[in-house]
């Protein structure tokens, strides 16, 4: 493995909406292979890769509850939408030669593994990419709060969060040129500006866990490798000397 590599253990979170197309639902195929060819750039360098992928191509619990579906099951049939863009992400990287494995927190054998910590870790010191599907298993807790859980469980040394934008803005660039991209936050800062990057659960969990996150966009071909090769990229949220101290 290179020795200038910042990082040699990774989780990569990836939106529902990354997979899909442009404005639309459902799985671009284009877009997975272009996301499996980034993947596999940083794998051929060693990198131990876990991923954690939404399903808000295809469902999003909050909205469905919205129209009247019990919150709890809106969100159980958002785990499994997460199981379908973990199988299709994991046939396209097989298909790339990359020993893949998707481990599911709702059992279901005969698609997935389940999650085992220990078995997962073992996935990742074979050099197989673990995709870890079925958010954290429970309803009312998001895929960015199961890929902070899973981050801490498996030993991650970053957590990053691909995003549309190339970072954390002070508002909305799709809609006001003027904004101004972060390059550093603490937890606090981005608990207290309640950005909606990430929820607060999520952040909290790193933040009790010194988990540092990243958030960064794949639209850039290479921003992976840059960051993994620790290029100043995108947001990074951690702890601060303030935050040390207390």
């Amino acid at each position: 493995m290179s020795a200038e590599l910042k990082y040699r253990r990774i989780l990569l979170k990836l939106s529902g909406e990354a997979l899909g197309p442009q404005g639309g639902s459902g799985i671009d195929a284009g877009t997975v292979q272009r996301i499996a060819n980034e993947v596999r750039c940083i794998h051929n360098l060693g990198v131990e890769v876990a991923m954690v992928i939404g399903g808000g191509n295809m469902w999003r619990g909050a909205d469905a509850a919205a129209t009247g579906i019990d919150r709890g099951t809106a969100d159980y049939v958002g785990m499994l939408a997460t199981v379908m863009n973990s199988l299709v992400m994991q046939d396209a990287m097989e298909k790339l030669g990359i020993a893949t494995r998707v481990q599911t927190a709702i059992e279901m054998p005969p698609v997935a593994e389940p999650f085992i910590r220990r078995r997962a870790v073992r996935h990742l010191e074979k050099g197989r990419v673990v995709i870890l599907a079925a958010g954290s298993g429970n309803p009312f807790f998001t895929t960015d709060t199961a890929a902070a859980l899973r981050a801490v469980e498996l030993n991650a040394q970053i957590l990053l969060k691909a995003t549309k934008v190339d970072g954390i803005y002070n508002d909305d660039p799709m809609r006001n040129p003027q904004a101004r991209r972060f390059t550093d936050l603490s937890y606090m800062q981005a608990l207290n500006m309640g950005l909606k990057v990430m929820d607060s659960t999520a952040l909290s969990l790193c933040k009790d866990n010194a988990m540092p996150i990243i958030v960064f966009s794949l639209q850039q071909e290479g921003m992976l490798e840059a960051i993994i090769r620790g290029e100043k990229c995108g947001t990074l949220v951690s702890t601060d000397a303030n935050e040390l101290s207390v």
